[in-house]
């Protein structure tokens, strides 16, 4: 196929960063490959799309975003009667002043020959729907694509797992991130997989350098240290909620982890911030 390049300067009036469309895409293969001289991000919105790109098709199903950068070449085509796809166009100067250290190759940064892809749940679908309102009714400036772009990519960084970490783990992990799952420590997140501890072990060991116990450690003890910075619970009760019954141990993990104890960090980073000494 060959392609054909859309343009910024047609699309974005004077003052505007951003551009929102929604469109049904119907069955018929594209007849060429396009590309652009913006930043494009798109999400499923309903059904089956195939995305055809220069090294091939791929299926993209309800939830997936793409993230395509200037020049990427692709084409879009519906599968089924219901396929719907939410499509942004972004000013190259609107991401040439986001701030990226910790995205990496995430995002907009992504170095792989193919676009960024990434699967939303029906929560963050809904959530990416809500903030799209929002982004329509507004002057569509760079504050308010900012504003759009900013809890997407925050979550990018939060979700990130390691490449080639197999979709049964990376699921697992994050669903350890609720409370009742870390609570039953290695066995809650275990029990999230399906799969045997040694099957489950050897894979964190492989793809995040851990152990599956080291993994909920790390969740409990940053969800303690937020609660010991955002209420007035005692430690007993901030163990308790973490799975941690044996209070030596808890301190024990907490120094491990931030290098004073449990009081001595409320005291730093809740107490003395608000009313410092």
């Amino acid at each position: 196929m060959d392609s054909l390049t859309l343009r910024h300067a047609t699309i974005l009036p004077p003052g505007q960063a951003v551009h929102i469309a929604r469109a049904a895409l119907t069955p018929s293969r594209p007849k060429r490959l396009h590309q652009h001289d913006f930043f494009e991000l798109f999400w499923v919105q309903n059904g089956e799309v195939r995305h055809h790109l220069p090294n091939g098709r791929e299926t993209l199903t309800e939830g997936t975003v793409c993230i395509l950068r200037p020049g990427d070449r692709h084409g879009l085509q519906g599968r089924g009667e219901n396929a719907l796809v939410v499509s942004l166009t972004l000013h190259p100067d609107l991401i040439a002043g986001l701030k990226r250290p910790a995205l990496g190759t995430l995002a907009f940064w992504h170095a792989g020959a193919d676009p960024f892809t990434v699967s939303r749940d029906m929560r963050q679908l809904a959530a990416l729907n809500r903030a799209a309102l929002t982004l329509e009714q507004s002057a569509c400036d760079t504050l308010a694509a900012e504003a759009f772009l900013l809890p997407l990519l925050s979550d990018l960084i939060r979700d990130a797992q390691p490449p080639g970490a197999p979709r049964w783990l990376v699921d697992a992990c994050l669903s350890s991130r609720d409370p009742e799952v870390f609570r039953d420590g290695a066995a809650g997140l275990v029990a999230q997989t399906g799969r045997s501890h040694e099957h489950v072990a050897r894979a964190m060991r492989e793809y995040y350098g851990q152990t599956p116990t080291d993994y909920i450690n790390a969740l409990r003890m940053t969800y303690a240290a937020r609660a010991l910075t955002t209420d007035s619970a005692p430690l007993p009760e901030i163990a308790n909620q973490i799975g941690l019954s044996n209070l030596s141990h808890f301190h024990k993990l907490f120094r491990a982890r931030f290098g004073t104890t449990p009081h001595q960090y409320r005291q730093q980073f809740q107490r003395h911030v608000i009313q410092p000494e």
